[in-house]
């Protein structure tokens, strides 16, 4: 009997995995990663995020293996010889089709069209499956037929055309009796010059991420609209990396929500709404993605704003990077990134906007930065949260919200715990004094004076987009 082939990427769990749901109900499954360590790199995913691939990897071969599903490993420089290599692996092993996740960038999207038209050549099907959405991009379209570029009105229509089917938990495959084919383990990540996070704040794995969903919704969900823009509060869900990376589905998430919250995701308690609302988010910029290519060959989602007349500031952009601004909640945040491979959702868009407005340095330097760092770092997503701060991308935040970084830090952080755990050297200060330490303090303390005007800067920045031409 011939074997199903299923080809695992971001999506690395056995519960709930549309692909692989569909390739063992067509029999017994051999499954395949393809590690593109060059191309990853190449499109700027740093040592965080490719440990934690490396771990979940490694977890979902044991999780395979109690299935009895053999996990093979094929190491490629680039996309393109992923049609090739896996019509290898599909001879080797006697396999009569293909079953894969689509993923939504656009060299992803293509590197998938590529491999399902070599498979058709050689007679073998290849099927791609929606399952990081809950709707297809193309799917929740405006009334001109248009994918959406402003987020309520999709999320509007998302909720209003969501069915129970679209939410139903894909089947687990049954254990399968051994088909001759011996797992193979992944190949240690080769040596570099940079050190992943501690693994411990990080474990890898769908047993990992199916705690960690139990436990927000059981100790923080009905305090997440409350508390999710403190960041000294450990108020959110933490659960970003799992959904980057598939060890959860959105699926998962939100039929966890229906049953914590009475049968609704749009109504009932206030902070498992509010993370609803999260992730659709996510989903809605996984539409502009598909919808929008250019936002995945570093364009502006607004193209006007391309004439943006952004400054060459090494200077700045080595402070912003090294958290030394002279802002201490930039620099907490910018140090929370470099320390555990994460930033509060909060600091990440004061610590965007900071850079695209304060400094006027091009987004893109920041997003890159970021994807550099983040364990949870994930293209469509990353890439949405930078346009909306710097007022160049969908639902993009208007070009005169500048956000003060003292207010809010004052605002967010009103005690300055979470400075003082980031900027120790501000932890001596009252909590008054460290939003905002006068020179005389800062020098005691050896932390640097603010290398702009808040004032002077936020003019610099309304000037530059009141240059650009109109919006056609």
């Amino acid at each position: 009997m011939a074997c199903t082939l299923m080809w695992f990427r971001s999506d690395l769990r056995v519960h709930d995995n549309t692909a692989l749901a569909a390739a063992a109900r067509q029999g017994p499954v051999v499954a395949v990663f393809l590690r593109s360590l060059p191309q990853w790199r190449q499109h700027g995913h740093g040592i965080n995020k490719l440990d934690f691939w490396h771990r979940g990897v490694v977890a979902l071969g044991d999780t395979l293996a109690g299935l009895g599903i053999p996990l093979l490993h094929r190491d490629i420089d680039t996309f393109a010889q992923s049609p090739a290599v896996l019509l290898q692996v599909a001879r080797e092993v006697g396999a009569g089709a293909l079953h894969f996740n689509y993923e939504y960038p656009l060299d992803e999207q293509r590197r998938d069209t590529a491999v399902v038209d070599a498979f058709q050549k050689v007679g073998l099907p290849a099927t791609g499956h929606h399952d990081s959405v809950a709707f297809a991009p193309g799917e929740l379209l405006t009334g001109k037929g248009d994918y959406y570029s402003v987020f309520t009105p999709f999320a509007r229509a998302w909720h209003r055309q969501l069915t129970a089917a679209r939410l139903a938990l894909r089947d687990r495959p049954s254990p399968q009796p051994h088909i001759g084919i011996e797992s193979e383990r992944i190949r240690p990540l080769p040596p570099c010059a940079e050190t992943p996070v501690d693994a411990r704040l990080w474990p890898a794995g769908e047993e990992a991420a199916a705690d960690r969903l139990e436990r927000f919704l059981r100790f923080r969900a009905r305090r997440y609209a409350s508390q999710r823009d403190l960041p000294a509060i450990a108020g959110t869900s933490e659960l970003s990396p799992y959904l980057a990376l598939g060890m959860l589905s959105p699926r998962q998430c939100l039929q966890a929500v229906l049953a914590e919250n009475h049968g609704s995701l749009a109504e009932g308690d206030a902070g498992i709404v509010s993370w609803v609302n999260e992730l659709v988010w996510r989903e809605f910029y996984q539409h502009v993605a598909a919808g929008f290519p250019r936002v995945c060959r570093y364009r502006a989602f607004q193209p006007h704003t391309e004439a943006l007349a952004w400054r060459d500031d090494e200077r700045g952009f080595n402070a912003w990077c090294e958290g030394r601004t002279g802002f201490p909640i930039v620099d907490a945040a910018m140090r929370q990134l470099i320390h555990t491979g994460w930033m509060h959702n909060r600091l990440r868009m004061i610590a965007a906007m900071f850079l695209s407005k304060h400094l006027l340095i091009d987004w893109r330097r920041g997003e890159a930065f970021f994807l550099r760092h983040l364990v949870d770092g994930e293209f469509c997503a990353n890439n949405g949260g930078w346009q909306w701060a710097a007022s160049t991308g969908t639902d993009a935040a208007p070009y005169f919200r500048i956000f003060n970084p003292t207010t809010q830090s004052h605002r967010f952080d009103a005690d300055g715990h979470f400075i003082a755990e980031y900027v120790p050297e501000l932890a001596e200060l009252s909590p008054r004094d460290r939003h905002a330490p006068g020179e005389a303090l800062r020098a005691k303390a050896g932390y640097p004076s603010p290398i702009v005007d808040h004032k002077a800067a936020r003019q610099r920045a309304l000037d530059a987009f009141k240059a650009l031409p109109a919006a056609h």
